[in-house]
């Protein structure tokens, strides 16, 4: 680990969608860091093996470079449907959850992802804002669903962004993922399209956008794919071990 940039500036992909003014999202690109190796180069997952100080580091220059209002609520994912509310408190040890509320400005949320989907959900009149990391089992279970609960508003109400996440052609997956869907609901046949090897290419994208569709959320994004392009994200399927993308949102102070 050095000092220096290992690839130029930072840089975040931001949320193109309907949010209200003051609502603030997106995800960060690989660069600007200074971790090494398989890391390389805006690690901020602390929990993958990349050198803590790094990690620090990174998470740092990322908190200037986008002018992060406070210090984030990173969060212990275990890929299930737990929802915490940021009170406006960060404590030392993140707490177990797969989603996050902030129903105040200034209280910044984060996931981590490389391959399963981050998505942020706001209301339509800039008063809450959350984050979730749904990856399949996630998906499955519900992490969308509560998170709407905690946002506590009809989902005409509500706006969704799907930020990067490995794409249909990457993501193979076997029989029993698909009847895990189907099982809820038979509409997710049209996300899984079967391969030549007898398995199924799962379309996170598309069953991110069901579920939401069932409740009246209005989505945008899933255009990029973390397991394609290399140069701008982390991705878990394609080497391992990886570093990890942040997605944060927050609801900007007044005055900013």
């Amino acid at each position: 680990m050095t000092g220096e940039p290992a690839h130029g500036a930072v840089v975040l992909l931001e949320a193109d969608w309907p949010a209200p003014h003051g609502v603030r999202a997106g995800t960060t690109e690989r660069v600007g860091g200074v971790s090494e190796g398989p890391y390389a180069s805006l690690n901020l997952g602390a929990h993958v093996g990349d050198d803590a100080r790094a990690v620090q580091i990174n998470r740092e220059r990322a908190a200037r470079a986008l002018a992060l209002p406070a210090a984030p609520l990173w969060l212990e994912q275990r890929h299930g449907t737990a929802v915490c509310c940021h009170t406006g408190a960060v404590g030392a040890e993140p707490p177990v959850a797969d989603a996050a509320v902030a129903l105040a400005p200034g209280r910044v949320l984060a996931v981590l992802t490389a391959d399963c989907l981050p998505v942020v959900l706001a209301r339509r009149d800039g008063t809450g804002v959350a984050v979730a990391h749904a990856g399949w089992r996630g998906l499955a279970a519900g992490v969308l669903e509560a998170a709407c609960r905690e946002l506590a508003a009809p989902g005409g109400d509500l706006v969704a962004w799907l930020g990067p996440g490995i794409g249909p052609a990457a993501f193979e997956v076997g029989p029993e993922v698909r009847q895990a869907f189907l099982d809820q609901d038979r509409r997710a046949e049209q996300a899984f399209a079967a391969n030549a090897r007898g398995r199924w290419q799962a379309d996170l994208f598309a069953l991110a956008r069901l579920r939401l569709a069932r409740l009246g959320v209005a989505v945008t994004g899933g255009e990029y794919c973390t397991y394609q392009d290399q140069a701008r994200w982390y991705s878990a399927r394609r080497s391992s071990p990886t570093g990890r993308m942040a997605t944060f949102a927050w609801l900007e102070p007044e005055g900013r």
